[in-house]
């Protein structure tokens, strides 16, 4: 498992730990029950606070990405294809937003969006 703390951006520690290791479930990168790094371990890696992944670490169980098994440690849980359906929609309408913005600032309308979606569909094998 690899995580990258970009000091850089505005988002909190925890949320760049909980959106990558939430990315590379989603991906398949980790595997159901696959072992995740132990809390310490991975703030000493990452050099962060013990309570900065711990909470990023909550926030996976709470969503189902992640389960705790008491004195063994924390694994990735079985995929939950609702929960991964929801997740991509989320993403599909955060990328349809930003599309629309960017047709307004070209003064695209519906329909040619959709033409240049009929376009791309057609492409692809």
């Amino acid at each position: 498992m690899y995580i990258f703390i970009d000091n850089k951006t505005e988002a909190p520690i925890y949320e760049q730990i909980y959106e990558q290791i939430k990315s590379q479930i989603i991906s398949g990168e980790l595997c159901e029950d696959e072992a995740l790094p132990s809390i310490r371990n991975l703030a000493k890696d990452l050099r962060i606070s013990v309570i900065t992944t711990k909470r990023a670490y909550e926030e996976l169980e709470s969503e189902g990405f992640i389960y705790t098994v008491a004195g063994k440690g924390c694994f990735v849980a079985a995929k939950n294809t609702e929960l991964l359906r929801e997740e991509n929609l989320k993403c599909i309408e955060e990328h349809m937003q930003e599309i629309r913005r960017l047709a307004a600032g070209c003064g695209l309308s519906r329909g040619d969006i959709i033409e240049m979606f009929n376009v791309l569909e057609e492409e692809l094998p």
